[in-house]
């Protein structure tokens, strides 16, 4: 099936795609087509102006602002992959970009595209929420900030309006104290995970968050058993701790999905800590 007709404008700035969102009721911003560009072919969206945002220099930025890192929403998956920004090399960003899908969407997939798509089952947002990042949203009426976890209302859905665009997202600084785990189940490398876990802790901030992916809505933290093991290390991470943490947070699922986020989880904090998971009790 192909698209149904729409007319393709790619503005050279933020202020020329907010006009024409604004201008254009039902238009929808495009970054790098990976997840809009198969709904236009399959005629789940059928916008009559597509505004590509893609090659807005604004937008593909990496700086240091203050105590985070802001990386612009049309930075691709293959270009934190790859390096190409000196603040993001070495850092967890740039391993977590490499187990995107494949090569060829990393290549296109852009950080705001997929955060803004909203698939539950996404790499970046499950990231956003257990790094503590906020989202910069830029409209005709000004800039706002959104932290990462109020960002997704549910599945496919977020606080977006139609005449907004994220600008950027801010992960905090890390300090040489920080740690992190990420780890997610897929059924065959490249595809969208069952399960998903990320996780940051930061003793020189108090940072503690874990926080699980791919659900049927927005990913969910574990408060208690993150500052459980922000405060007992590996002795809280329990098969029995985990599973009553996992169990608690999604218990609209089934045991089958518990299970497989109890096991991310656990796998997802062995990375934090160090540790071999065969270990633990």
């Amino acid at each position: 099936m192909k698209a149904a007709l729409f007319d393709y404008i790619r503005p050279d700035e933020v202020g020329a795609a907010l006009s024409l969102l604004a201008d254009s009721p039902g238009a929808k911003a495009m970054g790098g087509s990976q997840s809009l560009g198969p709904m236009l072919n399959l005629r789940l969206a059928r916008p009559g102006v597509v505004v590509d945002v893609s090659g807005i220099p604004g937008l593909r930025t990496v700086t240091k602002d203050g105590d985070s890192i802001r990386v612009g929403a049309a930075v691709t998956h293959a270009e934190i992959e790859d390096g190409i920004h000196p603040l993001l090399r070495g850092t967890p960003l740039q391993k977590i970009a490499a187990g995107i899908a494949y090569r060829s969407v990393r290549n296109r997939g852009t950080l705001g595209g997929s955060l803004a798509h909203a698939d539950p089952a996404a790499d970046w947002l499950v990231t956003a929420v257990a790094f503590g990042a906020s989202l910069e949203i830029v409209s005709p009426a000004g800039t706002r900030h959104v932290d990462a976890d109020a960002f997704m209302i549910g599945a496919y859905t977020t606080v977006l309006a139609e005449n907004e665009l994220i600008a950027a997202v801010r992960f905090p600084v890390a300090s040489p104290a920080m740690r992190w785990g990420y780890y997610k189940y897929c059924r065959k490398t490249g595809e969208f995970a069952e399960a998903s876990c990320a996780a940051r802790f930061d003793s020189s901030t108090g940072m503690a968050r874990i926080a699980i992916g791919a659900l049927s809505g927005p990913p969910r933290l574990l408060t208690g058993l993150a500052a459980a093991v922000a405060r007992e290390g590996q002795t809280a991470c329990t098969q029995e701790a985990i599973a009553d943490a996992v169990a608690q947070a999604m218990p609209d699922h089934d045991s089958v999905d518990r299970k497989l986020h109890a096991v991310a989880v656990r796998r997802c904090l062995a990375q934090l800590l160090g540790a071999e998971e065969s270990t633990w009790r």
